[in-house]
């Protein structure tokens, strides 16, 4: 998203940002609350010391929020009132949440599960739609009809055609990257197609920097980028082998690669949250059986572009 005018993020790269609960915090997503005036994370909050079996410790997750200020993020609870009746009873999944400001309401674009499930096959995954006046208490909208009943990892934003864009991972896929669009956030999305194929990849985050369009994918070894000039045709930045945040950052937590993120932009530069697994091993880790390995935290760093390059100033060791 675009900060608001007169609205900075002088604070934001500070000491990394742990869920008080569960240390388990992931998939970030940062919108300004024009009511309260301050900065607003909203978070999966997965329980990394859950003793239950398989990977029911990823599912079963609340979505997190957090509050900006000069002193740094502050936990400020979990987003309630987002199963339905017609559910059948909880505890459900909410994952990776997108939440945007459309000028008069906020909107989450949610990735709900049923249930605990406690392998990654045989469930559905759906995204679906809340809105909010005060990014406190949501109304259900929708579930949204997308290429199949595999689809995670929502990202939404106004294009230069005039068309509202969704960018989602779609898992019968392959784990590739899709899209959808509207005229207006009230109307139905038309599906477009496979947008990003090749490497398996999810939580595409796409954004306006520097007169060009981003997008930044999760390869699970650092962010692929892409760059557009109208956000809709893609290339991508360097090899296939180039990544940013492919290198161990300089603090405890931030000593692995940079994994589901999201951008603000203010002026010609931006702030990248993105989180990390500190005590991975490079194994497959939602299976992993040690809590530590489990363990994250999300962290932030500086993007800008450079000779029409998009460049990640995290600081390393």
């Amino acid at each position: 998203m675009t900060a608001p005018p007169g609205v900075t993020l002088a604070w934001a790269p500070t000491a990394p940002y742990r869920d008080p609960l569960y240390d388990g915090a992931t998939d970030p997503t940062v919108v300004w609350d024009r009511g309260r005036r301050e900065w607003v994370m909203f978070y999966t909050q997965r329980r990394p010391t859950a003793d239950e079996p398989g990977v029911a410790w990823v599912h079963g997750s609340r979505i997190g929020v957090a509050r900006g200020t000069s002193q740094g993020w502050h936990y400020a609870g979990v987003v309630e009132g987002l199963d339905l009746p017609l559910d059948g009873p909880g505890p459900h999944t909410h994952w990776a949440p997108e939440v945007i400001d459309d000028g008069t309401h906020y909107r989450m674009y949610l990735t709900w599960i049923r249930g605990v499930p406690q392998e990654w096959a045989g469930h559905a995954r759906v995204i679906r739609e809340y809105v909010s006046a005060d990014l406190t208490s949501w109304e259900y909208v929708r579930d949204l009809a997308l290429s199949s009943d595999r689809v995670i990892d929502a990202c939404v934003a106004r294009c230069p055609d005039g068309r509202w864009r969704m960018w989602f991972k779609d898992e019968a896929d392959g784990s590739t990257t899709w899209s959808a669009s509207t005229p207006a956030l009230d109307a139905p999305w038309t599906m477009e197609g496979r947008v990003l194929g090749g490497r398996p990849h999810e939580g595409p985050n796409v954004f306006e920097l520097g007169g060009w369009w981003w997008m930044l994918t999760d390869e699970w070894r650092g962010m692929g980028v892409y760059r557009s000039p109208d956000a809709q045709r893609w290339r991508r930045q360097g090899g296939a082998d180039a990544v940013i945040l492919g290198e161990p950052g300089a603090t405890e937590w931030d000593r692995t690669v940079g994994r589901h993120g999201d951008v603000v932009v203010v002026g010609e530069t931006a702030v990248l949250w993105y989180f990390t697994h500190p005590w991975w091993d490079g194994e497959e880790v939602a299976d992993a059986g040690s809590v530590e390995h489990r363990l994250s935290a999300v962290h932030a760093a500086r993007l800008s572009v450079a000779g029409g390059r998009l460049v990640c100033h995290r600081r390393v060791s």
